[in-house]
């Protein structure tokens, strides 16, 4: 979300509204809409301001993550009420019935030292919250969300500004055995498989997209490829994941 968008770029309120409107429509089941960081481009008051505007009326629970294009004293200065640990972060637990959702805070800013910031990190802080939140489900699975992947996914450039301690976020989840799932943004693109075992998706983006470049090292890549949203479906035995390409979906 923007105040003033880029120039030729795809318009994030519009993008966004259309998006609401179609969960509102055809997913208005759902137990919440979760988004995985990027609320704004320049992580200014004002772009929050418009964001919160954006979703006042929407009736589904909503849960707000950071990314690098955010700030956090900012962020929590328009929207005080979001959940936050005891350190500050901007992250939370969300407890169903069958199943345990983490969402992280992989901010590498305060300072915002640009392009450097634009990489994630979890502090070891966030690590210890991370290990406690996962040792507090017993043997409950867990998904955990969040704004960096923490493995490469085969774009040179977003990979140099991936999660920067990504095995040691793997060491620390992999021990407890019950995370079934990560969802990840950061890269705008549809990609899924699995590293050290473990199964994630990736969701494209509510403006534009990565394009399918694996020889670029330019990290603001960016199309007009439709804009999608991703949806994640717990079943008895499995999990399932969707991608919504709402633009083009023809409902």
């Amino acid at each position: 979300m923007q105040v003033q968008p880029r120039p030729g770029r795809p318009e994030p309120d519009a993008r966004l509204a259309d998006g609401l409107a179609h969960v509102a429509e055809h997913n208005a089941d759902a137990d919440a809409i979760i988004i995985c960081g990027d609320l704004t481009h320049t992580g200014d008051e004002a772009s929050y301001r418009l964001l919160k505007s954006r979703l006042k009326d929407t009736n589904l629970p909503v849960h707000l993550m950071i990314g690098n294009h955010d700030n956090r004293a900012a962020f929590r200065s328009v929207f005080p009420e979001a959940p936050t640990d005891e350190n500050g972060f901007v992250q939370q637990v969300i407890d169903m019935p069958d199943m345990r959702l983490i969402l992280l805070d992989t901010l590498f800013g305060p300072p915002y030292d640009y392009p450097a910031s634009h990489a994630g990190y979890l502090c070891d802080a966030r690590l210890n919250w991370l290990d406690k939140q996962i040792s507090g489900t017993g043997e409950k699975p867990c998904i955990l969300f969040m704004h960096h992947p923490p493995h490469d996914t085969g774009f040179p450039a977003m990979d140099s500004i991936r999660l920067r301690n990504g095995k040691a976020f793997y060491d620390c989840i992999l021990r407890h055995g019950t995370v079934r799932h990560l969802i990840c943004g950061h890269v705008h693109r549809t990609i899924s498989g699995s590293h050290r075992g473990l199964p994630f998706s990736i969701f494209k983006s509510t403006v534009g997209q990565m394009p399918l470049n694996f020889h670029s090292l330019d990290t603001s890549l960016e199309n007009n490829e439709p804009a999608a949203y991703g949806l994640v479906l717990f079943q008895d035995q499995s999990i399932l994941v969707h991608t919504e390409d709402y633009q083009i979906s023809g409902l």
